[in-house]
């Protein structure tokens, strides 16, 4: 069974990638606007997925200091800061909130 999985995930995986490079690879060369919106899908899926991290616990939803890190973050992320600057302004939101 573990060897059909492998060989059905490298099927997949190859098939994924000429399915990019034989029609949708041509598609996003005659539209340069779509070609900029894929561009940010995985930006969007990762921000996607730290959010939901950052709020969800178990089936319920939590709103604590850690969302205020990720909102400053995000608004230094968006007016585009170094890094090291929304590193350290999230964790600066975050130690003020809990230290409230």
């Amino acid at each position: 069974m573990t060897t059909l999985s492998i060989i059905a995930l490298v099927v997949a995986v190859w098939g994924q990638r000429l399915l990019g490079a034989f029609v949708i690879g041509p598609v996003l060369s005659r539209r340069p606007i779509v070609a900029r919106a894929m561009g940010l899908l995985p930006a969007a899926v990762v921000m996607a997925v730290i959010i939901q991290l950052t709020v969800a616990e178990g089936k319920s939803l939590v709103f604590d200091a850690r969302l205020a890190g990720m909102a400053a973050a995000g608004i230094l992320v968006w007016r585009r800061a170094p890094f090291i600057a929304v590193v350290l302004a999230a964790a600066a939101a975050t130690a003020a909130i809990r230290l409230l």
